[in-house]
């Protein structure tokens, strides 16, 4: 294995330079679902039927207090990256643990949200529109669970091999992802929250 020392370590071979480029194209893949359930959802958006709106379901509390986990759950990924180029282990799976707990404490609220929906007689076959939410949601929610158990699966490496070229690259491709994740909620907080709460 060639290993370029003048790049930082996630970059350091042609393969995981290949790996980086890959995932970018999946990512674009994964932009192309989520433009698509958007689009669904501004055209349903207005058929609730008997069901209720959202302006009679959404709730600013537990939403921002989502918003706050997960944003602040990306910006500690980036210090797990930063922690990786300076050689700092202990650091690195600390604030990696971190990111972690802060994705299942939002998955926490958001399941705690579903149950209230449900028991507000807001479910998956009560009308379009709420067939579609609970799909662009829960879609979002099964991203951020893969990423809770695949991260989980990287600390379990970093702690058993230390830093190589194979951990950094899948560390980096997590953090990615992970970024990807916050954008996408950033999206569904203000064009499905605040936009469903203001009734706009």
């Amino acid at each position: 294995m060639n290993i370029d020392h003048s790049k930082p370590l996630e970059y350091s071979t042609e393969q995981n330079r290949l790996n980086i480029l890959g995932f970018w194209i999946f990512l674009g893949a994964e932009i192309m679902l989520f433009g698509t359930l958007f689009a669904s959802f501004f055209t349903l958006v207005d058929r609730i039927g008997s069901g209720p709106a959202g302006e009679e379901i959404f709730e600013m509390g537990p939403v921002l207090l989502e918003t706050f986990f997960l944003l602040t759950s990306s910006f500690v990924i980036g210090l797990v990256v930063h922690a990786m180029r300076i050689g700092n282990k202990k650091a690195m799976i600390t604030f990696f643990v971190i990111t972690l707990l802060l994705g299942l404490g939002f998955l926490f609220l958001e399941i705690n949200e579903f149950m209230t929906y449900y028991h507000e007689g807001a479910t998956l076959q009560t009308s379009a529109f709420t067939s579609i939410l609970f799909t662009t949601l829960g879609t979002h929610g099964a991203h951020v669970t893969l990423g809770i158990f695949w991260g989980t699966f990287i600390i379990i490496q970093v702690a058993r091999r230390g830093f190589t070229p194979e951990t950094a690259n899948k560390t980096f491709i997590f953090s990615l992802y992970w970024h990807f994740l916050d954008v996408v909620w950033i999206f569904i907080f203000t064009f499905i929250y605040l936009k469903g709460m203001t009734g706009v």
